[in-house]
């Protein structure tokens, strides 16, 4: 995009537009990208527009809620419904009271349909229905990896991996003073 076309982006429909990015998932370089700019540019563009800055930050905290949820939904384990369905033939008063009713709205959208065409509809009505014959609920266990991420982010004092040490003493170095050149001379002595 050519220079001074940031105009655009400060608009209702460029901002809606810019939120839209953020909010479908995209990194900063992504949106330079779709605008025809440079990541450099983007940057100097949220820096010196706060409209700009406002609407990435709102689609981007959009998507990281959705994210923060499904870690946690990960994390603690969940329950979902796994359902089978078969098709079977209805029995001739369902398929024609299905049928009746199908071919009726049918009219009611499209009434320049010719005979001809409400022949072509009513012979590719299905003759068959979808029935829920099992409904089983599965159990997803907590992911021990989503946890710790969790923790780690939200508690970094008492889940962090780096242990901070405090040593206490005096630690002396017999070489201190001791000049480059001379160390080079002990060691290569031996």
């Amino acid at each position: 995009m050519a220079k001074g076309k940031y105009e655009y982006w400060l608009t209702p429909d460029g901002l809606l537009r810019l939120e839209a990015y953020a909010r479908d998932g995209l990194t900063d370089e992504q949106i330079a990208h779709n605008l025809g700019i440079t990541a450099k540019t983007l940057y100097e563009w949220k820096n010196r527009y706060g409209e700009i800055c406002e609407a990435l930050k709102r689609g981007k905290e959009v998507v990281d809620i959705l994210v923060e949820n499904a870690l946690l939904k990960r994390a603690l384990g969940y329950s979902y419904n796994e359902d089978k369905y078969i098709s079977v033939k209805m029995d001739q008063v369902e398929y024609y009271e299905k049928l009746e009713a199908f071919m009726n709205h049918y009219k009611y959208e499209h009434p320049e349909a010719t005979d001809s065409d409400l022949m072509l509809v009513r012979e590719q009505f299905p003759q068959t229905k979808t029935v829920l014959v099992e409904r089983k609920t599965k159990d997803v266990t907590p992911d021990t990896t989503a946890q710790i991420f969790w923790l780690k982010n939200r508690k970094p004092n008492e889940w962090r991996d780096k242990q901070d040490i405090e040593v206490s003493g005096n630690i002396n170095n017999p070489y201190e003073g001791i000049s480059t050149d001379d160390l080079k001379k002990l060691i290569n002595d031996g």
